[in-house]
């Protein structure tokens, strides 16, 4: 009797009523529309036919000349309303493909802003989309990399899901810029040119329930300059405005005492860079640029600040210090199978909590008055502290999927709860 109780009361809530379809947002620019405003790319080109010859694509080329892409000739834009309605093709109340007056069947649908190829699920679940940010020299290219190998060999199988590219070009970017150098050579990354191209990488994470909708995460490889320039801002501050959930990544060493304290401790060993941004600096261009356009003034968009190189806070610990003790949440590893592990979060988000406000009081201030809904973690994408910009040995990543498992809760796509 006390176990079929027990069942009862940890019975799940019943599943909110599933809408027809859902609003679409485009991973590539961001745009909100509804799904029956997509138009398709022509599957087949006809030299006889003016309008199915390959062509210049005018919105998809300005899209491309943003991020530094050569401009490309394309198949026909088909919109849907010169299509017979008898002639379109649904899938859960979703238009998804149509035929053209060829009798030829597309189902590459496109955003009607970019005219960049969107998503299969798109529209058929919310478009629930991760962004990472930073300011300059905080490893986002590294931790991203870090990121989506955990999901893909370990975080993916402890919730019944796959972290996949989105398309196979996204897929061999991925491996040949970010994870071979880092996780095959041992070599970090160059510091991101903003003269060169900055074609986002997106990644899903799929659940193998496919009543879930996927998790889109993107990541535009920026110059971490443009964070506190207007100008790159421009071009960003839609990605993060429209997004579900934001990873806010801040460098131990951009923290002005901290920096001090590990110059001193470490000499040497620690290379440090010539010039680092206050994260309060980013924050305030966040506000500047989106956040300061919301009705409340405040953004309510869940975000987790987590708090990079977590190894080199070694070089801090002391036993009664005031920053970081032997015994520290941040170097204990933690894997959390199937849920969020309610203890282990609120042990680490209440010390990181208390380590920013120490270190940067207007760092804290700002975050509590921009940002309605923020976390704290500690992560260390390699697990050491690379010299001469070599890793040595073998790189045992540190928490780095945590962060993304709370966005995942505070999407209400996983449980939260206390170990047994």
């Amino acid at each position: 009797m006390l176990q079929k109780l027990k069942q009862w009361f940890e019975k799940k809530p019943a599943p909110k009523e599933r809408p027809p379809y859902y609003s679409i947002v485009c991973p590539f620019c961001f745009s909100r529309f509804e799904p029956d405003e997509v138009v398709f790319r022509a599957a087949h080109v006809r030299e006889d036919d003016d309008d199915f010859m390959l062509q210049e694509d005018r919105k998809l080329n300005a899209w491309r000349r943003k991020f530094k892409l050569s401009e490309v000739d394309m198949e026909a834009v088909i919109k849907p309303y010169t299509v017979p309605e008898e002639n379109w093709i649904f899938s859960q109340n979703v238009l998804v493909g149509l035929v053209d007056r060829y009798g030829i069947a597309t189902r590459r649908r496109l955003c009607p802003y970019c005219h960049n190829e969107l998503p299969i699920s798109a529209g058929k679940g919310p478009s629930n989309i991760i962004s990472i940010v930073g300011a300059s020299q905080v490893g986002k290219s590294v931790y991203m990399t870090s990121l989506i190998h955990t999901l893909q060999t370990s975080t993916a199988a402890h919730f019944e899901a796959a972290c996949l590219p989105l398309t196979a070009e996204n897929s061999r970017k991925f491996r040949q810029n970010y994870y071979e150098p880092i996780f095959e050579r041992g070599s970090m990354l160059p510091s991101t040119n903003p003269n060169e191209q900055q074609e986002p990488i997106i990644f899903q994470f799929v659940f193998k329930d496919d009543r879930e909708a996927p998790i889109t995460l993107v990541f535009f490889d920026v110059a971490g300059e443009g964070m506190v320039e207007r100008d790159y801002l421009d071009i960003y501050a839609a990605h993060i405005q429209n997004s579900s959930g934001i990873l806010f990544l801040v460098d131990p060493l951009q923290i002005r005492t901290i920096r001090d304290r590990i110059r001193l401790r470490a000499g040497e060993e620690q290379e440090f860079a010539s010039r680092y941004d206050e994260p309060r600096d980013v924050v305030i261009s966040l506000f500047e640029n989106f956040i300061a356009h919301q009705d409340s003034g405040k953004t309510d968009i869940p975000t987790a600040v987590v708090l990079t190189k977590s190894d080199m806070l070694r070089h801090l610990q002391e036993e009664d210090g005031a920053y970081i003790r032997p015994n520290s949440n941040v170097f204990k590893p933690v894997v959390h199978e199937g849920y969020l592990n309610l203890t282990e979060f609120e042990n680490i988000d209440g010390e990181i909590r208390r380590f920013i406000e120490t270190v940067d009081r207007p760092f804290k201030d700002a975050l509590d008055v921009y940002f309605s809904d923020v976390a704290f973690f500690a992560v260390s994408a390699l697990g050491t502290n690379p010299v001469n910009r070599q890793i040595d040995g073998v790189i045992h990543p540190m928490r780095v999927d945590e962060p993304f498992i709370w966005l995942l809760h505070r999407l209400d796509y996983v449980d939260g709860r206390r170990a047994p």
